[in-house]
Protein backbone atom coordinates (compact mmCIF):
# COMPACT_ATOMS: atom_id res chain seq x y z
CA UNK A 1 0.00 0.00 0.00
CA UNK A 2 0.98 3.41 -0.98
CA UNK A 3 1.07 7.23 1.09
CA UNK A 4 -1.99 8.32 1.59
CA UNK A 5 -3.08 11.24 -0.84
CA UNK A 6 -3.22 14.56 0.77
CA UNK A 7 -6.60 16.21 -0.32
CA UNK A 8 -4.44 19.37 0.10
CA UNK A 9 -1.73 18.63 -2.65
CA UNK A 10 -3.20 19.45 -6.34
CA UNK A 11 -1.36 17.67 -9.52
CA UNK A 12 -0.54 14.19 -8.55
CA UNK A 13 1.70 13.69 -11.46
CA UNK A 14 3.96 11.69 -9.20
CA UNK A 15 0.84 9.40 -8.71
CA UNK A 16 0.29 9.38 -12.40
CA UNK A 17 4.14 8.79 -12.84
CA UNK A 18 3.91 5.81 -10.46
CA UNK A 19 0.70 4.27 -12.21
CA UNK A 20 2.63 4.81 -15.25
CA UNK A 21 5.76 1.97 -13.56
CA UNK A 22 2.90 -0.19 -12.07
CA UNK A 23 3.67 -3.59 -13.54
CA UNK A 24 1.42 -5.05 -16.10
CA UNK A 25 0.26 -7.69 -13.04
CA UNK A 26 -0.97 -4.29 -11.07
CA UNK A 27 -3.04 -1.25 -11.64
CA UNK A 28 -2.87 1.91 -8.93
CA UNK A 29 -6.34 3.45 -8.17
CA UNK A 30 -6.97 6.79 -6.40
CA UNK A 31 -10.06 5.83 -4.15
CA UNK A 32 -12.67 7.74 -2.87
CA UNK A 33 -15.63 7.02 -0.55
CA UNK A 34 -19.15 7.74 -1.57
CA UNK A 35 -21.80 7.51 1.09
CA UNK A 36 -19.34 4.79 2.54
CA UNK A 37 -18.84 2.96 -0.65
CA UNK A 38 -15.37 2.83 -1.52
CA UNK A 39 -14.63 3.01 -5.14
CA UNK A 40 -11.47 3.96 -7.10
CA UNK A 41 -10.33 5.64 -10.19
CA UNK A 42 -7.19 4.88 -12.22
CA UNK A 43 -4.63 6.80 -10.98
CA UNK A 44 -2.82 7.70 -14.71
CA UNK A 45 -6.92 9.22 -15.33
CA UNK A 46 -6.53 11.31 -12.07
CA UNK A 47 -5.22 15.12 -13.07
CA UNK A 48 -6.12 17.28 -9.62
CA UNK A 49 -7.37 16.54 -6.42
CA UNK A 50 -9.10 19.62 -4.30
CA UNK A 51 -11.38 19.96 -0.89
CA UNK A 52 -14.17 21.97 -0.73
CA UNK A 53 -13.81 23.58 -4.11
CA UNK A 54 -16.39 26.40 -4.88
CA UNK A 55 -18.53 25.84 -7.07
CA UNK A 56 -21.29 28.08 -9.63
CA UNK A 57 -24.21 26.72 -10.49
CA UNK A 58 -25.15 26.59 -14.27
CA UNK A 59 -28.58 27.11 -14.95
CA UNK A 60 -30.43 24.33 -17.07
CA UNK A 61 -27.55 21.90 -16.52
CA UNK A 62 -28.29 18.45 -16.28
CA UNK A 63 -29.19 17.40 -12.20
CA UNK A 64 -25.86 15.58 -12.31
CA UNK A 65 -24.23 18.78 -12.84
CA UNK A 66 -23.37 20.58 -9.60
CA UNK A 67 -21.65 23.37 -11.80
CA UNK A 68 -18.38 24.53 -12.57
CA UNK A 69 -14.94 25.94 -10.37
CA UNK A 70 -12.41 27.68 -11.85
CA UNK A 71 -9.00 25.52 -11.57
CA UNK A 72 -5.74 27.60 -12.09
CA UNK A 73 -7.74 30.00 -15.03
CA UNK A 74 -9.62 26.45 -16.75
CA UNK A 75 -13.07 26.11 -16.24
CA UNK A 76 -13.96 22.83 -15.24
CA UNK A 77 -17.72 21.05 -15.38
CA UNK A 78 -18.26 19.69 -12.03
CA UNK A 79 -20.55 16.15 -11.38
CA UNK A 80 -21.78 15.06 -8.01
CA UNK A 81 -21.14 11.65 -8.18
CA UNK A 82 -24.19 11.13 -5.37
CA UNK A 83 -26.51 12.44 -7.67
CA UNK A 84 -25.16 10.35 -10.61
CA UNK A 85 -24.91 7.11 -8.87
CA UNK A 86 -28.38 7.49 -7.33
CA UNK A 87 -27.31 8.32 -3.53
CA UNK A 88 -28.76 10.50 -1.13
CA UNK A 89 -27.39 14.06 -1.32
CA UNK A 90 -24.45 14.62 0.53
CA UNK A 91 -25.11 15.91 4.18
CA UNK A 92 -23.60 19.47 4.82
CA UNK A 93 -19.84 19.16 5.17
CA UNK A 94 -16.63 19.14 3.33
CA UNK A 95 -16.62 17.75 0.11
CA UNK A 96 -13.41 16.67 -2.03
CA UNK A 97 -13.58 16.59 -5.63
CA UNK A 98 -11.29 14.43 -8.11
CA UNK A 99 -10.00 15.96 -11.32
CA UNK A 100 -9.93 14.04 -14.81
CA UNK A 101 -9.17 15.33 -18.31
CA UNK A 102 -11.40 13.96 -21.19
CA UNK A 103 -10.44 15.21 -24.07
CA UNK A 104 -9.78 18.80 -24.20
CA UNK A 105 -11.89 19.32 -21.48
CA UNK A 106 -11.97 19.09 -17.65
CA UNK A 107 -14.21 17.51 -15.08
CA UNK A 108 -14.43 17.97 -11.38
CA UNK A 109 -15.68 14.39 -9.58
CA UNK A 110 -17.52 15.67 -6.83
CA UNK A 111 -16.87 12.89 -3.72
CA UNK A 112 -17.64 12.55 -0.06
CA UNK A 113 -13.68 11.47 0.38
CA UNK A 114 -10.05 11.12 -1.06
CA UNK A 115 -8.54 8.35 0.53
CA UNK A 116 -5.19 6.52 -0.36
CA UNK A 117 -3.39 5.64 -3.54
CA UNK A 118 -3.68 1.67 -3.80
CA UNK A 119 -1.75 -0.60 -6.08
CA UNK A 120 -3.76 -3.93 -6.60
CA UNK A 121 -2.86 -7.24 -8.50
CA UNK A 122 -5.04 -7.55 -11.91
CA UNK A 123 -5.68 -11.18 -11.31
CA UNK A 124 -7.67 -10.05 -7.79
CA UNK A 125 -9.64 -7.88 -10.29
CA UNK A 126 -13.62 -9.45 -10.86
CA UNK A 127 -16.61 -8.70 -12.81
CA UNK A 128 -19.70 -6.78 -11.59
CA UNK A 129 -21.31 -9.38 -9.37
CA UNK A 130 -24.99 -9.64 -10.01
CA UNK A 131 -25.90 -8.06 -6.82
CA UNK A 132 -24.63 -4.41 -7.65
CA UNK A 133 -27.10 -2.42 -7.78
CA UNK A 134 -28.08 -1.92 -12.02
CA UNK A 135 -26.83 1.64 -12.02
CA UNK A 136 -24.06 1.35 -10.28
CA UNK A 137 -22.99 -1.76 -12.65
CA UNK A 138 -23.16 0.31 -15.77
CA UNK A 139 -21.02 3.33 -14.51
CA UNK A 140 -18.44 0.54 -12.99
CA UNK A 141 -15.31 -1.64 -14.97
CA UNK A 142 -15.75 -3.85 -11.86
CA UNK A 143 -14.71 -4.72 -8.65
CA UNK A 144 -11.98 -5.52 -5.75
CA UNK A 145 -12.68 -7.61 -2.87
CA UNK A 146 -10.82 -6.02 -0.35
CA UNK A 147 -9.79 -7.79 3.53
CA UNK A 148 -12.92 -5.26 4.80
CA UNK A 149 -14.45 -3.94 1.94
CA UNK A 150 -15.53 -4.02 -1.81
CA UNK A 151 -14.00 -1.16 -4.21
CA UNK A 152 -16.14 -0.31 -7.11
CA UNK A 153 -13.93 0.34 -9.93
CA UNK A 154 -15.80 3.69 -12.11
CA UNK A 155 -15.64 3.62 -15.55
CA UNK A 156 -14.58 7.79 -16.55
CA UNK A 157 -16.27 7.49 -19.62
CA UNK A 158 -19.62 6.39 -18.72
CA UNK A 159 -20.02 8.68 -15.87
CA UNK A 160 -19.32 11.51 -18.44
CA UNK A 161 -22.51 10.17 -20.06
CA UNK A 162 -24.85 13.02 -18.82
CA UNK A 163 -28.52 12.17 -18.64
CA UNK A 164 -28.41 8.34 -20.05
CA UNK A 165 -27.45 5.47 -17.33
Amino acid sequence: MTPALSPHTPAPAALRAEGAHASAEERVFVTLTLAEQLCGIPVELVRDVLKTPKITRIPLAPPEVAGSLNLRGRIVTAIDLRRRLGLPPRPPAEQMAVVTEQGAELYAFLVDQVSEVLSLSTADFEPNPPTLALLWASQSQGIYRLKERLMVVLDINRLLMLGKT
